[in-house]
């Protein structure tokens, strides 16, 4: 989700050069995932796939510093043992309006095209983790309104919130369009988040503090924390539905892991490590439904074309 890590931003040429490096390792580990030596159960089968998006999947430098897997494709690098290797694109703090700029779009273009990058001679999967960025980061106060005594279910500004929604729908269909014409067949597999606590925990570095997001938004709209939780509720679970629709239509090829609702209040310390992002525990229990998704499909065949 959003993260407004602004103090922690790299120059184009810095991404570029950390691209290059993962695309580099991914040869490597795809070379090395090949070996026919290696034992495979039916299980097991010989996988790879290429995630784009946000900070749920590229959570900063916390993993380079050892200091958790903290996303959910270092949970499932972990989790298969690195024998079915996932190039990681996504990058923190990108909303879908960044995910789909041109030069990234060509840096897409170039991995799916390059088949050594991949065990089968293409991605099995489009990991995709898009839309937290845009809809709940500093700019969440835009889409609120006063609290002049009004009950929270009319907490968002719906016209405008909706507009957003809709940018963010039309990204998703240019990754989908992407895919037709470099991938053909390659499911992309997306998530909703989860439903997070508005309770002003930044995310920490050794000391330096980045946000938080929801909470000053939701102080400056005169919310209280009870009704800011049921509005970032109601937001998330727009946004949802948004990605249900997309997911209804099979030209798509779009399946979506049911993440809203895993990580509980009750367990809110343990399981999430600031307002948006979970703790190293958290992610391992998302990374485990993706892995779900991955191995079992849902039957993309069986639902409508919507025209």
């Amino acid at each position: 989700m959003q993260d407004g890590l602004t103090a922690l931003a790299l120059t184009d040429e810095q991404i570029d050069f950390d691209i290059e490096a993962r695309m580099q390792k991914q040869e490597e580990d795809v070379r090395a995932a090949s070996d026919p030596r290696i034992a495979r159960t039916a299980a097991d089968e010989p996988k790879s796939a290429v995630a784009v998006g946000d900070s749920w999947f590229d959570y900063p430098f916390a993993n380079d510093l050892g200091i958790g897997q903290t996303d959910v494709i270092a949970q499932l690098d972990l989790m298969y043992e690195h024998k079915k290797p996932i190039l990681r694109l996504a990058h923190y703090g990108d909303a879908t309006t960044d995910m789909m700029t041109p030069k990234k779009q060509e840096r897409l273009i170039k991995a799916l095209k390059n088949k050594n990058l991949w065990l089968n001679g293409h991605p099995n999967a489009i990991f995709c983790s898009a839309g937290g960025n845009d809809v709940a980061g500093n700019q969440f106060r835009d889409y609120l309104n006063y609290n002049s005594g009004i009950p929270a279910s009319e907490g968002l500004q719906l016209e405008v919130f909706n507009e957003l929604l809709v940018r963010v729908k039309a990204n998703y269909e240019t990754l989908f369009e992407l895919r037709d014409m470099y991938a053909p067949g390659v499911r992309v597999i997306g998530h909703s988040y989860d439903f997070p606590t508005p309770d002003g925990r930044p995310v920490d570095f050794f000391g330096l503090k980045i946000g938080p997001w929801l909470k000053p938004s939701l102080d400056l709209k005169k919310w209280n924390p009870a009704d800011g939780k049921a509005i970032v509720v109601d937001a998330l679970i727009r946004f949802r539905r948004m990605l249900e629709e997309l997911e209804s239509n099979r030209k798509n090829k779009f399946q979506l892991v049911k993440t809203q609702g895993t990580l509980v209040d009750r367990d809110y310390t343990r399981d999430w490590k600031n307002e948006l992002h979970p703790t190293s525990s958290g992610f391992k229990v998302m990374a485990k439904k993706f892995d779900v998704a991955w191995r079992r499909p849902v039957s993309l065949e069986d639902a409508p074309v919507v025209s």
